[in-house]
């Protein structure tokens, strides 16, 4: 399949998703929306995928905003439908997705290129990185679930203090308030990337499709995260992924999880 904003690429378990609109500094539209939540949906249904790397093409941006052209002249239904639509097809997508996303920070992450780099299940970012969610400063919030999961991650005090001046963050900064997972240089970034997404490749596909759910579930307000785990956790002992691990384990030999 082929994209207008994007280059996918497979390499052994492991997808790479490039967005590509490097004279843009990678800037989100609905195009890219439309299709990023394409090219995960076809990966996600990819069993030989196991994990997919998100990132920016170029040494400069992850994705340094979102398109405001499109969007400065809407009016308050429009902007409204603007942010759900965005939040069902990718956001809340990309979050929920059985497939585990890495973020690779490659620069700059502002506005709705940070929301994306939250909604992924873990971030990885390069020492010349910048964060942020400027919003505000252009009369607006952050729409993309922004207000949402950076509280989350680096709780309510920072993530007041970070919305309301609408300041970017270094990544050692980013480190330290526990937005990113890791801070490499920009040339480890990928194979740092692909070295864990091998590591996550040798687990049990299935048992961590049920993990992302669990995890995810304890901080949905309509959610009960001990029940979901409880129930994902006897559900495992079901699954013929559960019969190859521990009888791997028992023999001494290593997993050849089937995915089932």
């Amino acid at each position: 399949m082929s994209y207008n904003t994007l280059i996918v690429s497979k390499k052994a378990a492991i997808a790479k998703v490039t967005i590509d609109r490097p004279k843009k500094l990678n800037a989100l539209n609905k195009e890219m929306i439309q299709e990023l939540h394409e090219a995960f949906k076809v990966l996600e249904k990819d069993s030989e995928i196991k994990v997919i790397i998100l990132t920016g093409s170029g040494e400069k941006a992850f994705v340094a905003g979102a398109d405001i052209s499109e969007f400065a002249d809407f009016s308050v239904k429009e902007g409204g439908k603007l942010a759900a639509q965005g939040q069902k097809l990718l956001f809340d997508f990309v979050e929920n997705l059985s497939t585990p996303v890495i973020a690779a920070v490659n620069g700059f992450a502002l506005g709705g290129g940070l929301e994306l780099a939250m909604a992924c299940h873990f971030r990885v970012a390069s020492d010349n990185a910048k964060m942020g969610l400027p919003e505000v400063s252009l009369g607006v919030i952050p729409g993309y679930g922004g207000t949402q999961r950076l509280p989350q991650l680096i709780g309510k005090g920072r993530a007041m203090e970070l919305i309301m001046t609408a300041s970017m963050i270094s990544s050692d900064m980013a480190l330290n308030y526990g937005l990113v997972n890791h801070v490499v240089t920009q040339e480890e970034l990928i194979p740092f990337c692909e070295k864990l997404a091998g590591k996550i490749s040798n687990n049990s596909p299935v048992a961590i499709s049920n993990a992302i759910k669990a995890v995810n579930a304890g901080f949905m307000n309509n959610k009960n995260g001990f029940a979901t785990e409880i129930e994902a956790f006897g559900a495992s002992f079901g699954t013929d992924d559960f019969i190859e691990g521990t009888s791997a384990f028992l023999e001494k030999r290593k997993a050849e999880f089937p995915g089932k």
